[in-house]
């Protein structure tokens, strides 16, 4: 990482963890709802952007952990870890039932497997009334605790920080493993499956765990979105919110896990924030969102380079100097 992307990133964190401080419990809770989708768009980073699966199925996965967790809310398993591993589990293990309809296709037939996926997950849901609660949804009765012994997390900054710190160990733990060979491995198989076969890699189980991986990483947001909002029903896994988590992930930077965070976060702000300034408009803004970014930054908010941006300056102002 770069010393002046590092600096952003030191940056974005301490801005991340001083805002409960800053605004209001509303504002708050929605920070939360954005962490909590924007982990699931880090799933969708990494098969879209790093094993090059585009997906509209992730939201099936960010399901069946929340349903998981509220499950357990409610038969008053209060321990958060439990619920988070238990949600990664199921997530994991719903995409290793799913795999063999995706990673055996490629381009826009992956997004229609993922789309057919998670629309059949949703309905489902919506049907299943003992275990969801149908259109109804659940209530999470049981409050969350951290940790074995510490007490419930019952205000709006306790949930916020608590989501903060669980979807800063996971994309950190991500980071770490895409620099390491496995990482690799995705990106060659992306790039060149041809070659990555004839050297005799195994490319169908690299894609495999990748998106096993994914799915458990979904399935944690699904434990997260339980635990800040105390509720699930199906319209929080509905066809918007996937192509809403694919615009981020665009906007971010396709490869970039970092980058998806900002970017849903740019999409739900301007969903949810500014569309309160201009109601009725949350289409156009999002749509303006995508034109601005695709023609400004085609590689994404993580893919620009400040540098060059001092570099332009430098070059502007030698030049008005210059000619005056």
């Amino acid at each position: 990482m770069r010393r002046r992307d590092a600096v952003l990133t030191v940056a974005a964190v301490a801005v991340a963890v001083a805002a409960p401080w800053i605004v209001d419990d509303y504002t708050t809770a929605t920070l939360s709802r954005v962490l909590v989708l924007g982990l699931v768009a880090v799933s969708v980073a990494l098969l879209t952007g790093v094993a090059g699966l585009p997906t509209l199925g992730q939201t099936a996965p960010f399901a069946a952990g929340a349903y998981t967790a509220a499950q357990l809310g409610q038969h008053a398993v209060a321990n958060g870890p439990v619920q988070l591993v238990a949600a990664v589990a199921v997530g994991a293990a719903f995409a290793l039932l799913t795999a063999p309809l995706v990673v055996y296709a490629r381009g826009v037939v992956v997004l229609m497997i993922t789309l057919a996926i998670g629309e059949l997950a949703i309905t489902v849901a919506s049907r299943w009334k003992s275990v969801t609660g149908g259109t109804d949804g659940l209530i999470a009765v049981t409050g969350v605790r951290p940790f074995t012994g510490l007490s419930t997390l019952d205000t709006d900054r306790a949930r916020y920080l608590y989501a903060l710190a669980v979807v800063g160990v996971i994309v950190g733990v991500l980071l770490l493993a895409l620099r390491s060979p496995a990482g690799l491995y995705l990106r060659g198989s992306r790039d060149d499956e041809a070659r990555m076969r004839a050297s005799g890699h195994p490319v169908i189980a690299y894609l495999t765990g990748a998106y096993m991986a994914a799915g458990g990483i979904a399935g944690a947001g699904g434990a997260l979105l339980v635990t800040t909002q105390q509720y699930v029903s199906p319209a929080d896994f509905s066809f918007d919110i996937a192509a809403l988590l694919l615009l981020g992930v665009v906007i971010g930077g396709a490869g970039s896990m970092l980058g998806a965070l900002a970017g849903t976060a740019l999409v739900f702000a301007a969903r949810d924030w500014l569309s309160g300034l201009l109601p009725g408009h949350a289409p156009l803004l999002l749509g303006a969102l995508f034109v601005v970014t695709a023609y400004l930054l085609p590689r994404g908010v993580a893919g620009f380079d400040w540098r060059r941006l001092g570099r332009r300056d430098r070059a502007a102002k030698g030049a008005t100097q210059w000619t005056s």
